[in-house]
């Protein structure tokens, strides 16, 4: 009798226990989620020091490892903005965010150019292209564009218009970075750090004036 006592108490102790544990989660992934409502994305993050948005882009004329030659800057003849990406074959979110590259560039092909850009050993990124299966984008092999944008971090994007201009550029970690450089160029900003920051200034002058 005071065995069957003793595993009675025992499971309500245990299902006592296990409920505990199950409203704890409930209420720490609530606070996960109202913390995601409050925080708004900050896009991708500016890094580059030499090449400014609002200044014209170099103007570079390279061979693709993909055949034919690339045109950077001096404006496109489509009427087309540029994505340029720097990545690594050795760059693990690089590889991530390749899906969203060819999304972009096959939702947006008549107003999107996607090139990646990226520098090394030529049989490696050959070997590279074959894997990821990336040989329908314009593909650079230049340490000299790299050093142009004095590109430090990978992966980086830098959006560039019709008329060569340098429009928006960061370091990009997900779509979302990707998606908020157009978002930045579309209200006239270099960065969605840029634009958080002038609806910060315009709020703040809204507060004062009334």
């Amino acid at each position: 009798m005071a065995l069957t006592h003793a595993l009675i108490t025992s499971a309500l102790l245990s299902w006592l226990l296990t409920i505990g544990l199950a409203v704890a989660v409930w209420a720490l992934a609530r606070q996960v989620g109202l913390l995601h409502q409050r925080l708004q994305p900050v896009g991708a993050l500016s890094l580059g020091k030499a090449i400014k948005a609002g200044e014209k882009a170099p103007v570079f004329e390279l061979p693709s490892l993909n055949g034919g030659s690339v045109q950077l800057g001096g404006g496109d003849r489509n009427e087309r903005l540029t994505l340029l990406f720097f990545l690594s074959d050795s760059c693990p979110v690089c590889k991530q965010l390749l899906p969203a590259l060819r999304s972009i560039r096959d939702q947006q092909r008549a107003q999107v150019r996607v090139v990646l850009a990226s520098d090394g050993d030529e049989k490696t990124h050959q070997a590279f292209i074959s894997a990821q299966r990336l040989h329908d984008f314009p593909y650079l092999l230049s340490r000299e564009v790299g050093m142009a944008y004095q590109i430090s971090k990978l992966p980086y994007a830098v959006l560039i218009d019709a008329h060569g201009t340098v429009v928006a550029h960061g370091l990009v970690n997900s779509r979302e970075h990707l998606d908020s450089l157009f978002e930045a160029q579309i209200h006239g900003h270099a960065s969605m750090q840029a634009l958080r920051a002038a609806e910060q200034a315009d709020s703040a002058l809204f507060q004062q004036v009334h």
